[in-house]
């Protein structure tokens, strides 16, 4: 990453007084961890700051200290607008819709379009914490152990526990100087990828009887209806694409969400190097890295999985 980019970022915060940082809708660890993280290190440093998530925080990661201050609706004035972890601006929610283009954009995926005044954006690092794991400190910013255990958080688990193909002797060194300040990864762990509501387990289930496997592609459903039997909270798949992904004998892993909005949250994981579905999830307006990607896609789940499917089976076959 350029020096200069860095360093016109470092000059920005320098300036900075009221700070208002996002990220993507239906945030994930990486999302929450970013977004404290740097928030965090902004307000020890004597500025103002809100941290803004429009679904706001799921109850896994509720335990990570400042998550109490996340907020659903950006209130304060602000000179600074910064995003985390989002590839691409319609993704931090309509609440922003009216504010203009973000000063800063710091993001690790690949498909980023760089829409940030000042873009920091390292699609080779494991997770968007890791970026700023690096860069707080050069910055002049201390990462203190609450700090530490959010960033360390989104390491876990975008590399879901040093798991994923990207996973490089930087980011275990970046987690060992997260854990030097007392952040407990073990505990970390368990809480973001391990342990699950009751609810959750529940609406697994109902995800796993709709489970379907067809030249080279494992998915499952998710509906509304499945959602309010299990008492599950949250409009996501409580992390059931992990489960997806370790089926053997497939190369891509996918999941379908119903959403009440008339949308179909769709995830893919590629189970095989080589395989790159950031492209097809680009196809349809989403984005991510190439061994996992999203979109929200608007209709029906019943017109929108055949073709997603079909398209998904498309790109296999190039």
């Amino acid at each position: 990453m350029s020096e200069a980019i860095t360093g016109a970022i470092n000059d920005r915060l320098e300036k900075s007084r009221n700070v208002v940082i996002a990220s993507h809708v239906r945030p994930d660890g990486d999302a929450i961890g970013s977004l404290l993280g740097l928030g965090l290190a902004l307000r020890d440093a004597g500025k103002s700051v809100q941290m803004v998530l429009v679904d706001g925080v799921a109850a896994s990661f509720r335990h990570l200290e400042g998550s109490e201050l996340i907020v659903k609706t950006p209130t304060r004035e602000h000179d600074t607008f910064i995003t985390v972890d989002a590839a691409d601006f319609k993704r931090v929610g309509k609440a922003f819709e009216d504010f203009g283009q973000p000063d800063i954009n710091i993001d690790h995926h690949k498909t980023n379009e760089n829409f940030g005044k000042l873009n920091l954006v390292e699609a080779e690092e494991v997770a968007t914490a890791a970026i700023l794991a690096r860069f707080l400190p050069q910055w002049g910013y201390k990462i203190t152990k609450p700090i530490a255990a959010a960033l360390l958080t989104g390491i876990v688990t975008d590399t879901l526990g040093f798991r994923t193909s990207g996973t490089n002797p930087s980011a275990l060194r970046l987690s060992a100087m997260l854990m030097e300040t007392g952040a407990d990864m073990t505990d970390l762990y368990m809480k973001a990828l391990v342990r699950k509501t009751f609810p959750a387990a529940r609406y697994w289930g109902a995800g796993l009887s709709h489970l379907e496997q067809k030249n080279g592609i494992v998915w499952a459903t998710l509906t509304l209806a499945d959602r309010k039997k299990s008492g599950y909270g949250g409009n996501d798949d409580a992390d059931l694409i992990n489960l997806i992904s370790a089926i053997d004998g497939n190369k891509v892993g996918m999941i379908f969400v119903e959403q009440s909005d008339n949308h179909v949250k769709v995830s893919w994981r590629a189970l095989e190097s080589g395989i790159d579905v950031s492209q097809v999830a680009k196809y349809f307006n989403g984005g991510g890295h190439a061994a996992a990607s999203g979109a929200d896609i608007p209709g029906a789940l019943n017109e929108v999985q055949p073709l997603v499917l079909k398209a998904t089976q498309g790109m296999l076959s190039i």
